[in-house]
């Protein structure tokens, strides 16, 4: 069943597109069907460069580590005809992608509407690429080979981590999201040269706890949001902020060191953050 955190940012992606239109758009119902369970396993591919892309319209998405054979085992429970996942493969390149639901107009959804994927993920060295819709994402990522992640979702509700190391250097982290609260954790096990976030109105926790192995740079663009960043004490960090932003509040090891830019101490490796930010609050601390 769709939990009540996805109803809430459906409905508001559902209404912003109705108020920026001067049209009256029709209503399209949802059909729900019996619900069904159908296995997903993809096998490892026999190739050199392995890219997994999931694409989801809408629903609840899990991810974990934990296939034992396969690239991806695991499995898609719905009750839309059109929500069952299709899996395709050429060479390294996976897709598993949600069926074609058509739709005339703005859908009507309500608690009834089912699409839940439950994945497990080989530790095999991947660049993982995530498409979705208005859904609800949970996301473990700790102990996993990724070479580079790319997420591009609209109104979300979305909790990522990196519990552990990522075993590979990850070239890029892109996260591109509409409307959404998204919490991402563990952010310097993910071993990323850069990251990338960039989104609309929200709140937004950006937590880099874990073993930062080499020098990173990070660039997060926003909107009219809620924003905080969390570096650990200890841990060498800038961050200088531009554009509009009314409000940055700063606890902990950091120090104004003027203009709009404020730094922290500490040994090994250094964090360079850029804020852009429409409006909004920064919060800069150690804590979550």
């Amino acid at each position: 069943m769709l939990r009540k955190p996805l109803l809430a940012v459906l409905a508001l992606a559902l209404a912003a597109l109705a108020c920026s239109l001067n049209i009256n758009l029709p209503a399209s119902e949802v059909k729900t069907g019996p619900t069904v369970t159908e296995e997903i396993s993809v096998p490892l591919p026999d190739a050199e460069d392995v890219a997994l892309t999931l694409s989801l319209g809408g629903g609840e998405l899990s991810l974990a580590p934990g296939a034992e054979e396969g690239l991806v085992e695991g499995s898609a429970t719905y009750n839309v005809a059109d929500f069952q996942p299709i899996v395709s493969v050429e060479d390294g390149n996976v897709l598993i992608e949600q069926g074609d639901l058509n739709i005339d107009g703005i859908p009507k959804f309500d608690e009834t509407v089912k699409n839940e994927w439950d994945l497990k993920l080989s530790d095999t060295p991947m660049t993982l690429h995530i498409k979705a819709g208005a859904y609800v994402g949970r996301y473990e990522f700790g102990g996993l080979s990724l070479k580079n992640l790319i997420i591009e979702d609209g109104a979300s509700d979305v909790e990522l981590s990196f519990s552990e190391p990522n075993q590979v250097e990850m070239g890029i982290l892109d996260y591109q999201t509409g409307a959404s609260n998204v919490t991402l954790s563990g952010l310097a096990n993910a071993n990323f040269a850069t990251l990338v976030f960039t989104s609309g109105a929200g709140n937004y926790v950006l937590d880099f706890s874990g073993d930062l192995q080499r020098d990173a740079n990070v660039k997060i663009e926003s909107g009219l949001s809620s924003v905080k960043i969390v570096v650990p004490a200890g841990v060498n960090a800038k961050v200088t902020f531009e554009g509009a932003l009314t409000n940055v509040s700063a606890s902990g090891g950091w120090v104004e060191s003027g203009g709009n830019t404020y730094t922290q101490s500490g040994d090994g490796p250094t964090l360079t953050i850029t804020v852009d930010m429409g409006a909004g609050n920064l919060v800069l601390s150690n804590e979550p």
